[in-house]
């Protein structure tokens, strides 16, 4: 069979060129136009920083700032906890083990809106008050697989000989665990809860609905700010969010391959 190369295919690198442009070319100009000193949105002025500073100092921002970053640390440290746990558990070929592993990866295959309604309906049923706290524990359990599937890969690539060696020397399972395993999963479980983290920052749908009274996060504070209009207040706060999250997924493919080398 000849391989079908696409680079030869009549058109491709034009066709490549404009998917990329519809892709980018308007994150490109919303942060442009954060820097625009004009309060319309869509009309340029001048070159600024103003509404950088705005955004800093405006206390609505501050609180939405402070929940999303409470949210995200809390729910990345129990997601990934419970993700290493469940990696492990895992690990070995046992009856059952696809439905598991299908049932633990669940979240990221459901559309999110499917799983935000189901949450709520459960806090209902349960008779929880919504607040940080539901918007707490819905993150964890959405976070899950993206820290497991980081994990999970590198148990795979492990050298099953350092732990057979390890049990050879006497190494109980906490000690094989403690000094052979963890040391050799700690690069996958960093970027697994930078994964986490940067899932639960940057989440919109599920925090919408089980989300209560002073529990608002950026996504949700700028959902609601839209409505009155895009400003470059909002295009100054998408950019940081952009910035942010380009640097801890950057952070964590490097670990993922810093740990593949190990």
């Amino acid at each position: 069979m000849i391989a079908l190369h696409l680079k030869k295919l009549p058109l491709t690198r034009e066709v490549s060129l404009l998917i990329l442009a519809y892709l980018y070319l308007p994150i490109l100009v919303l942060i442009a136009y954060s820097f625009n000193a004009n309060r319309s949105a869509t009309v340029w002025t001048e070159f600024s920083f103003a509404w950088y500073g705005r955004i800093l100092a405006n206390p609505s921002i501050q609180t939405a700032a402070l929940n999303s970053i409470i949210v995200a640390s809390i729910a990345t440290v129990c997601a990934t906890a419970i993700a290493l746990l469940a990696a492990l558990a895992t690990y070995r070929p046992f009856f059952g083990q696809k439905m598991v592993e299908g049932g633990i990866n669940l979240p990221l295959i459901l559309p999110e809106i499917v799983t935000a309604v189901a949450t709520l309906l459960l806090f209902m049923a349960l008779g929880i008050k919504l607040g940080l706290l539901t918007v707490i524990v819905a993150h964890i359990g959405f976070c899950i697989p993206f820290a497991y599937l980081p994990i999970r890969a590198r148990l795979n690539d492990l050298d099953k000989s350092l732990l057979e060696a390890a049990n050879d020397l006497y190494a109980n399972p906490w000690q094989v665990f403690r000094r052979v395993t963890l040391p050799l999963l700690w690069p996958a479980v960093l970027s697994g809860s930078v994964l986490a983290f940067v899932v639960s920052l940057d989440d919109f749908i599920m925090t919408f609905f089980v989300a209560g009274p002073g529990s608002t996060t950026l996504p949700v504070y700028i959902f609601s700010a839209i409505k009155a209009g895009v400003t470059p207040e909002i295009n100054a706060i998408s950019t940081l969010m952009l910035v942010i999250s380009i640097v801890l997924v950057v952070l964590a493919f490097w670990l993922g391959q810093r740990g593949k080398q190990q």
